[in-house]
């Protein structure tokens, strides 16, 4: 039997880990619920930031979490180009899913090209620091990835529920051509949640880039865990994505604690399963 201090352990771990997890999904949950685009391409950009800062802290010797402040921004165009190119050729959802996942093979292969396949670490003075809280310990960049998210799914729920902004995007959701006849300016909106969501897999890939080692082809083990994320979340859903992440999480890091660690990758297809049973109309 574990002790208490390892089940503490891994449990606070889990949450960290859910809160990554959360972060990812969100830019997709929003892209998909609010867009109708099964973004695949969204895993991509994580990986494509997260390689971004790898290159630019080891060439510059600069502080990683300047990173936080410098792709985002640069993200949020490339994903209003990528959203106007799907608008201007009226691809249609299914198609764009191809497009999406086409984009994603060829970003992998362009990483490849200029990093190779070689594993990669970005080492950084933030790599060894950890708090420790009654015995339990926080690393630090998994601790500053989780306040990241949270602090994101907030001023998205903000937005989304206090804002005039936030009523435009739910009025283009319920019905496009009325929100377009009272004036509201669906192309605009919809490119600025496009760049957001794109700008987000930004922030998320800087955390990935601090956290884990970095390999071309992992971009597709984290697919199914944030489709899970996602769908448990909710389409469209600002905290929802993060409280399915810690759930799915804490799950995986017990089950590693209580089973063996290769049972892990189960558990969000497990609760992802178990919804679609259970309660079939949440999804």
């Amino acid at each position: 039997m574990p002790s208490l201090n390892l089940l503490i352990q891994s449990a606070v771990s889990g949450v960290l880990l859910g809160g990554l997890y959360g972060l990812i999904g969100l830019g997709l949950g929003l892209s998909w619920g609010f867009l109708g685009q099964i973004n695949l391409s969204h895993f991509a950009f994580v990986f494509l930031s997260a390689y971004l800062s790898f290159d630019l802290v080891n060439k510059l010797v600069i502080d990683p979490l300047i990173c936080l402040v410098i792709f985002p921004p640069i993200f949020f165009v490339i994903g209003v180009a990528l959203h106007w190119l799907i608008r201007r050729f009226q691809i249609t959802p299914f198609n764009s899913l191809l497009l999406t996942f086409g984009l994603t093979v060829i970003i992998e292969a362009f990483i490849q090209w200029v990093w190779t396949a070689d594993f990669v670490k970005l080492q950084t003075s933030y790599g060894d620091k950890k708090a420790e809280v009654f015995g339990i310990y926080l690393p630090f960049a998994e601790t500053m990835g989780f306040l990241i998210a949270v602090l994101v799914a907030v001023m998205v729920h903000i937005v989304m529920k206090y804002t005039d902004l936030g009523k435009a995007v739910r009025a283009i959701v319920q019905d496009p051509k009325m929100a377009t006849a009272f004036g509201i300016p669906q192309k605009r909106i919809s490119l600025g949640i496009a760049g957001v969501c794109t700008a987000l897999a930004a922030l998320a890939g800087v955390c990935v880039a601090m956290i884990y080692t970095l390999n071309p082809s992992q971009m597709y083990t984290w697919i199914g865990v944030i489709f899970a994320v996602v769908m448990l979340g909710g389409l469209g859903s600002s905290f929802g994505p993060l409280i399915a992440g810690i759930v799915i999480g804490v799950s995986e890091a017990l089950t590693m604690v209580f089973v063996n660690p290769s049972w892990a990758p189960i558990v969000s297809f497990s609760l992802l399963i178990a919804l679609l049973l259970f309660r079939p109309g949440k999804l």
